[in-house]
């Protein structure tokens, strides 16, 4: 299974702990607010063609197999909520791929195991001896996720019914190598040797294992493969699978698909992929060579034995340049030369800045090598704390009571702590003597404490928290609330560190209302407490502290530009993009925030180029370039050979917090996978299956030759409008630096727009007004991905559902999957460009119903 599998306290994936800024805390629930007598599968953000369980959480794939005209979908399901927990495999069928019928849950958790990600077969010829040659098993082959030892091992169920009833093998586990991070086995029958093939995750060793087996129970180590790639987060959910090239079935190559979480092209989880040759025993992927970054002129490598004209804040980064790693720190390398710029002078506690002087930006790009802790700078966010805003102090949680806020549980004690308590690590940040803080005997306390009534009279609401990250909506919550007549309108949680922060709720919305606030511990696991303090009601919104460490340009002195590191003491290559700054002036920050795990930055070889360099990342291979398609694998038994992948639409840099209710998270539409020589390589290629035409409703809307300048209109009108939508558009490029589509337009001047870049040959997707936007810091934004213009043209086909965007670029070698929520009421398409003119070639519009009618 993927990110959040790893029991408490790691959590490597629930929430990204290893660097993630969750910064979701504020967070208004309006939208998950469901009237209770709306019909199932008509919510406001519910998917019409893709994948949904009706209610509770849903992630990974599992288990795709294709046996007597069904293809079956498992998927990790929470039985029990709408929050990752209790982990389960749920069920579903289809005949086509499309239409999917739901089937009653298939491998349900234990008390003794969570049932993690893995695959299915047809054991044809029964040599697991648990059914006939007559009536073949279909046997799940999964990861035994242990309670009592956090282990996880490979176990077998199976099924003699079509898969609609399920049996646990009594010899569970079969592949047990004691490990805690070892899972989501992919099987395969392998004819030329007349065996099964696994395909298995070591996930923090950032390696994919391969076994055989002659019976699914016992198993013989083959090879390894890894670490390549990108290696900044877990490796999960492999895939191996031969594909033809260019439809030649005389050559063949096998693609090996490697999930990563966090550290994929956008940031957070990804799908990477290595394109090689399996000759029975081990996968070999193809070399592509050595990497040679732009030349360019440099401007700072630390190569002196001072900063020279460089300023420094804080403690940091010491009296000069570090000579590769201080003292207490693990083995940097990757940098140029003898010297960079270190900041673990003292270790992840200390902090500071360091910066260039000011230059005039004259050079395309700002290329740098870059390393150390992720943690992205965030928008709105300070270097140094101010004064709490001033308005009306709703509480202080001074003088040693709670006052009359009322308590349920054992959580809060008798009365406010006065600080950190037993064997808890350092809380920092509370003003006073007394702060709320629920660590009263570890984590093993729950309960409410809740506020009397008060009218809302401000602008904003704010606070400061601490504590665990569990929000709002998880089956046991560490969250701040405010309730509206009884119901919870925002909600807040930390993320996961005992130093208080400020955060804030704009509740101008609900101007001259009665609410309470209610501060909520009811978890008992890893970091199962919160700790808060001087909640005001005020007309200035409060502003966090920076946490970042980060390289950040800036111009006027905000930040523009932005590169953190990846956990790791290697740099590698980041690139800024200048082009929008020429001539103006500008200086570059070198910002260590953090004082917590991976608290540091690494940075060197400042170089003025004319091309961006290019990260071990970026270099990578992905099958989608979107912040949302992870877990992907693919169908075992497809007629005709071909090869079927699906995705979690989701990343769990905020995946349990996007406001669905009352189910979480859909799966990618089921694209057919191809092997494409495109500009001399190798591709892997992907397109939406055939079948989605069965929910074509009504005729097609066309435009042809329209030409667009520097503007951005109606694409056809209200006939192609809409929440559910098949778009085809060519594009003949004349001067234009962007064009594109604008999807889910109007309602306040939300939009998601779909464009290409013609100066970076990228095609992009931007949500940053997509809609609801709000629930977390890593949620809007921009993501790019390279795509080569064809005689002059650029083709895209554009899956639009309610709750996301899916845009196959070129032949299908670029993709881009980002969920977005916008407003019901904004369902306008307009084509647009800037900076010149475009010619829409053609365009072709269709509406798609839902798969359940």
């Amino acid at each position: 299974m993927s990110s959040g599998r790893t029991t408490r306290p790691a959590r490597t994936r629930l929430i990204a702990a290893v660097a993630t800024v969750c910064a979701l805390s504020a967070t208004p629930l309006v939208p998950q607010a469901v009237a209770a007598d709306t019909p199932p599968y008509s919510e406001t953000y519910r998917p019409q063609f893709h994948f949904t369980p009706q209610k509770n959480w849903m992630n990974d794939p599992n288990g795709l197999v294709y046996y007597k005209g069904e293809y079956h979908l498992f998927y990790q399901y929470n039985p029990n909520g709408n929050s990752w927990g209790d982990m389960s495999w749920g069920h579903a069928v289809s005949t086509d791929l499309v239409h999917w019928k739901d089937l009653p849950l298939a491998l349900p958790y234990d008390d003794k195991e969570m049932v993690f990600s893995g695959s299915a077969v047809v054991d044809r010829n029964n040599t697991t001896g648990f059914g006939t040659k007559s009536n073949p098993p279909m046997v799940a082959i999964y990861t035994s996720a242990y309670k009592d030892t956090g282990k996880q091992a490979q176990s077998l169920a199976y099924s003699l019914d079509r898969g609609r009833t399920w049996t646990k093998y009594q010899g569970n586990p079969v592949l047990d190598i004691g490990s805690k991070e070892f899972r989501d086995p992919k099987v395969q029958w392998y004819e030329p040797t007349k065996s099964w093939l696994m395909t298995v995750s070591l996930s923090t060793e950032h390696k994919v294992r391969f076994y055989s087996s002659k019976n699914l129970k016992d198993w013989e180590l083959l090879s390894e493969f890894g670490p390549a790639g990108a290696t900044g987060g877990v490796w999960e959910c492999p895939d191996l699978f031969p594909l033809a090239v260019d439809g030649d079935k005389n050559h063949v190559k096998w693609v090996l698909v490697v999930n990563i979480n966090p550290g994929g092209i956008t940031g957070g989880s990804g799908a990477q992929y290595f394109i090689g040759d399996f000759d029975g025993k081990k996968f070999t992927a193809e070399d592509k060579g050595t990497y040679t970054p732009p030349a360019g002129t440099v401007v700072q490598n630390f190569e002196g034995t001072d900063y020279g004209t460089w300023t420094t804040t804080g403690t940091a980064f010491g009296q000069e340049p570090a000579a590769g790693a201080v003292d207490g720190q693990g083995t940097v390398d990757g940098f140029d030369g003898r010297r960079l710029a270190n900041s673990f002078h003292g270790g992840d506690f200390a902090t500071g800045t360091l910066t260039s002087p000011s230059f005039t930006v004259d050079s395309p790009y700002l290329n740098f090598k870059v390393g150390g802790g992720r943690h992205p700078h965030v928008d709105g966010t300070v270097m140094e704390r101010g004064t709490p805003p001033e308005g009306t102090l709703l509480a202080d949680f001074e003088g040693g009571t709670y006052g009359d806020w009322t308590k349920t549980g054992d959580a809060f004690g008798t009365a406010p702590a006065t600080g950190t308590l037993p064997d808890q690590q350092e809380v920092s940040g509370w003003l006073g003597d007394g702060l709320v803080n629920t660590y009263l005997n570890g984590d093993s306390t729950t309960g409410t404490l809740t506020s009397p009534r008060f009218p809302i009279d401000k602008d904003y609401i704010d606070f400061l928290i601490g504590g665990g990250h569990h929000p709002a909506g998880d089956a046991d919550p560490t969250a701040v609330e405010l309730l509206v007549d009884g119901k919870v309108v925002r909600s807040a949680t930390g993320d996961e560190a005992e130093a208080l922060d400020w955060d804030s709720w704009d509740v101008r919305d609900l101007a001259g209302k009665e609410a309470q606030i209610r501060i909520v511990d009811e978890n008992t696991g890893g970091w199962g407490h919160i700790n808060v303090d001087h909640i005001v009601l005020s007309d200035t919104r409060a502003q966090p502290v920076s946490r970042e460490t980060s390289v950040n340009l800036l111009v006027d002195g905000k930040v523009v530009r932005s590169a953190t590191g990846s956990n790791s003491e290697g740099l590698d290559w980041a690139s800024f993009d200048l082009r929008p700054y020429a001539g103006k002036k500008a200086q570059i920050q070198i910002a260590d925030m953090n004082s917590g795990g991976w608290g540091h930055v690494l940075a060197d070889q400042f170089t003025a180029a004319d091309a961006p360099a290019r990260s071990v990342v970026q270099r990578a291979d992905w099958a989608d370039y979107g912040k949302d398609y992870y877990a992907a694998v693919s169908w075992e038994n497809a007629p005709g050979d071909k090869r079927y992948m699906i995705g979690w639409m989701s990343d769990w840099e905020y995946g349990g917090s996007i406001p669905t209710s009352p189910w979480r998270s859909a799966q990618s539409v089921p694209r057919q996978m191809a092997l494409r020589t495109i500009d001399g390589r190798i591709r892997l290629v992907s397109k939406p299956v055939t079948s989605l035409a069965s929910l074509r409703q009504g005729d097609a809307s066309t435009t042809t030759g329209v030409m667009v300048t520097n503007t951005s209109q109606p694409l056809i009108g209200p006939e192609a409008e809409g929440q559910a939508l098949d778009i085809e558009a060519t594009f003949s490029l004349k001067d234009a630096e962007r064009f594109g589509l604008k999807v889910r337009t109007g309602a306040g001047g939300q939009e998601t727009v779909i464009g290409y870049d013609t100066t970076t040959r990228e095609l992009y997707v931007d949500r940053t007004h997509s809609g609801a936007v709000d629930f977390s810091s890593a949620f809007p934004g921009v993501q790019r991905a390279p795509l080569q213009a064809r005689n002059g043209k650029v083709k895209l086909r554009i899956l639009v559902d309610r709750s996301s965007v899916e845009v196959f670029g070129g032949s299908g070698e670029t993709v881009i999957t980002d969920q977005i929520f916008p407003d019901p009421a904004g369902q306008g398409v307009r084509v647009f460009a800037e900076n010149g003119s475009v010619e829409l070639e053609q365009a072709r519009v269709r509406h798609l119903g839902s798969y359940r009618d």
